[in-house]
């Protein structure tokens, strides 16, 4: 009887371990079969060698921007509070009201606020309840004034990721076990009557403190951790208030950091310059929350997030971990940008670049651990709706484009690039539209334009395997660009920011030709090596060369990124001849989009969708090259479970498609 069948069907809360031997080990990554025992007692048994939860970022770690009603709400974070310890951290973004922390350890409607070192407080309006979904708010102005926008943090606690620890001081020096798995790389703390908040980090190490509550530069008295850092299984606090006072309760927030490919978290410490140019952190992965800190200078603590703009230089969103203030905003001013490998510093203010100031950070991952195997995770088609978000996408949005039904240039945008434009079917510089933004969690464009299904939004979300973006600037010189796609491209779209010029596409038809996006020109023959560097992509980077369509010195561009991913989307060629042709994408009920680009000879790039219709009959379809009207008395495409049908009344020809389950 396999370890499996003998357990399957056991239903304990007590942990029931095997008869000999079972397994030697697991892979970074998979589940185990203690890991089995822990999540899943009598139910749906997860199989060892899928990923464990607890591995990927998505399961452990949430940015949720709400609005608030003024009355009760459920706020959906897709974290699992209910089966698993987790944190909330709350902050206002419209009004000056304290950062709010509650966590499952101490309970529903205990906060703490790290602007100040007020103690523990009882409000049972605030966080209500937790979830296996996210966590319940009541009526609190703190957390849910009508009409007022708040950003939520939600850390769960997972191996090598994070940990929650109670423990009373001793008013001496004391190990203080924790559950981390891994050397720690910040621990916030909090005594939970009136005292500051402290920080210990791993680039400052066991000598030194830092405040959450307030802007001091590092204290280096040895009553706060002994001298001592931080292992794989304990902490060291000595008598200070902060830290261990004699019979004074605290709690611990303890995060980790991790190196290499399957990390989430890292904490380190930078070097400011002083330049507008600032320093640039690689982490092997792109970031979507940093908090960083001065640590020579009595400056705020500033926490940027990718729902909140941390995007590619353009403007910033500030909220202050020490300050009740306001979220601080620019348009204009670069910040912190994620890359595709980290962040860099763009800007000489001295909370993030004083020359030669030394910086200590914490950053996250972006969500890309997972594999999706739903398509309606990651793309979505929707008409205007009647409130913001004005189309709904039911995920966070990357990247979208948006057509009215009748004769409008595309509107093309993502959310590194925030309130800005570009157009599929122009070459034009990239220009401002201050209603395409994607600070929602379930959609994009905060007003109204067209009415409601005059217009259609087709929203993309970045996933392994399935979808990229990146954004960089032209060296003029043959390079390399990162990116964070996790498979080699199959197609891409590449657009100059700054400059006008055409979109250049490549799909695999060969590293010294492409096409060109806005206009209906068959595959370019002049073996220009100078666009790609004549290189295909790899799973870590797509190469440019010295053409000014991709990789212009000072020049500024932008790149989508798309690959195959079984059962979600398919990249491919098709070669269509006389009666219909089938298109098999592995697909099991037919496709949302259809894309088809004549490469032999001259033809639009179609663009077909679900929801105006792709049946057997007239079909209506856009042209990505052009701003005309949708053509609706066309039968040129047919539905296909596996696919699309290709009817015999479309033009014979070899083509290029992208389609989504």
């Amino acid at each position: 009887m396999s370890y499996k069948q003998m357990t399957g069907n056991i239903i304990s809360a007590t942990k029931v371990e095997p008869v000999g031997t079972s397994e030697a080990g697991a892979a970074s990554g998979v589940w185990n079969l203690d890991d089995q025992y822990d999540y899943k007692r009598g139910a749906n048994w997860p199989e060892a060698g899928v990923a464990n939860p607890d591995t990927l970022i998505e399961s452990n770690f949430a940015i949720t921007l709400y609005e608030g009603n003024g009355s009760t709400q459920s706020i959906t974070t897709g974290i699992d509070s209910a089966n698993k310890d987790s944190l909330v951290w709350i902050k206002n973004r419209d009004a000056a009201d304290s950062n709010i922390f509650t966590d499952t350890v101490r309970g529903a409607g205990k906060i703490l606020v790290s602007d100040t070192s007020a103690a523990e407080a009882t409000d049972e309006d605030t966080i209500t309840a937790f979830s296996s979904t996210g966590f319940a708010l009541g009526d609190d102005v703190k957390v849910n004034t009508n009409n007022e926008s708040y950003c939520a943090w939600q850390f769960k606690v997972a191996p090598k990721f994070f940990d929650i620890v109670e423990y009373t001081g001793s008013g001496g020096a004391q190990n203080i076990a924790h559950n981390l798995g891994s050397v720690p790389g910040m621990i916030i703390m909090k005594r939970k009557s009136t005292a500051e908040w402290g920080v210990y980090h791993r680039s400052i190490g066991g000598t030194g403190l830092m405040q959450l509550s307030g802007t001091q530069v590092v204290n280096t008295d040895s009553s706060f951790f002994n001298d001592t850092d931080a292992t794989a299984s304990v902490f060291t606090v000595g008598a200070a208030a902060y830290t261990g006072q004699n019979a004074e309760d605290y709690v611990a927030y303890v995060f980790g950091h991790e190196t290499g490919d399957d990390s989430m978290i890292q904490c380190g410490t930078y070097e400011g310059n002083g330049n507008n140019t600032g320093p640039v952190i690689n982490l092997g992965w792109e970031a979507q929350f940093v908090l960083i800190k001065n640590v020579d200078a009595a400056e705020n603590w500033s926490i940027m997030d990718s729902m909140r703009n941390l995007a590619n230089e353009v403007g910033y969103n500030q909220l202050l971990p020490n300050n009740a203030a306001a979220e601080q905003t620019s348009t204009s001013q670069d910040w912190v940008t994620a890359t595709a490998t980290g962040f860099k510093i763009g800007h000489t203010s001295a909370e993030i670049n004083t020359n030669n100031a030394t910086y200590i950070y914490m950053a996250i991952r972006r969500p890309n651990m997972a594999t999706i195997t739903d398509a309606t995770e990651v793309f979505a088609i929707d008409g205007e709706n009647t409130a913001a978000p004005y189309h709904t996408s039911g995920f966070p949005v990357d990247f979208a484009i948006k057509k009215r039904l009748t004769s409008s240039t595309w509107l093309v945008a993502s959310r590194l690039l925030q309130a800005k434009k570009s157009a599929t079917d122009a070459t034009t510089v990239e220009a401002d539209e201050t209603d395409a933004t994607f600070d929602f969690n379930n959609g994009y464009f905060k007003a109204a334009a067209y009415g409601e299904d005059a217009a259609y939004a087709y929203m993309w979300k970045r996933a392994k395997g399935y979808f990229d973006v990146v954004a960089y600037t032209g060296t003029g010189s043959a390079r390399t660009i990162a990116h964070q796609l996790g498979a080699a491209p199959e197609m891409m779209w590449v657009k100059a920011r700054n400059t006008t010029e055409d979109w250049t596409v490549w799909a695999g038809f060969g590293n010294d030709k492409y096409l060109n996006l806005n206009d209906n020109a068959a595959i370019n023959s002049d073996s220009v090596t100078t666009i790609w560097n004549n290189t295909a992509p790899t799973s870590t980077v797509f190469s440019v060369g010295t053409h000014d369509r991709t990789n212009g010195s000072g020049d500024t561009y932008i790149s989508y990124l798309f690959a195959t991913l079984a059962g979600v989307s398919k990249v491919g060629s098709v070669t269509h001849s006389g009666s219909s042709t089938d298109v098999d994408c592995g697909f099991s009920a037919g496709a949302r989009v259809v894309m088809l680009k004549r490469t032999d000879a001259t033809g639009d790039w179609f663009w077909w969708d679900s929801t105006r219709g792709i049946i057997a009959g007239n079909d209506p379809y856009f042209v990505l090259n052009t701003n005309a009207a949708q053509v609706t008395n066309t039968d040129y495409i047919d539905p296909l479970a596996s696919g699309f049908q290709i009817s015999g009344d479309f033009t014979d020809g070899d083509y290029i498609f992208y389609a989504v389950a």
